[in-house]
């Protein structure tokens, strides 16, 4: 039976941030996305950012309690990531393997409290 859906990709990732300007300060100054200027005015508060070939959509609005949701960041090196945030004051994880393969993952927590993964492909 054919699939019903056929993904390219994920185009994007919506979190919920209590405060619309220290979360974009932390993805663009800390994490490195870079700042869209095409977010239509929803009448809301919100971001979106760019995130490599994918964007993150930032929503002004309520954060639900951290039950393990959370997005990954893929980065090349995560040692070297790991330090760099470390030296810039943020409290992140360290890096531990996923399952029994080569890939690896550290996590660190934005302004809201949303649970982000550094991943290193094996």
């Amino acid at each position: 039976m054919k699939p019903p859906v056929h993904p390219l990709a994920v185009h994007h990732v919506s979190v919920n941030v209590s405060d619309v300007e220290a979360a974009r300060a932390f993805y663009t100054d800390v994490l490195g996305l870079m700042p869209r200027s095409d977010r239509p005015d929803f009448g809301f508060g919100g971001a979106w950012l760019d995130a490599g070939g994918q964007q993150l959509h930032l929503v002004e609005g309520d954060v639900p309690p951290e039950k393990g949701q959370h997005f990954a960041i893929l980065v090349a090196d995560l040692d070297e990531t790991v330090s760099e945030l470390r030296s810039r004051g943020v409290e992140v994880s360290d890096p531990f393997p996923v399952g029994e393969g080569p890939s690896r993952q550290a996590f660190l927590s934005d302004p809201s409290g949303n649970l982000v993964e550094l991943h290193q492909a094996g």
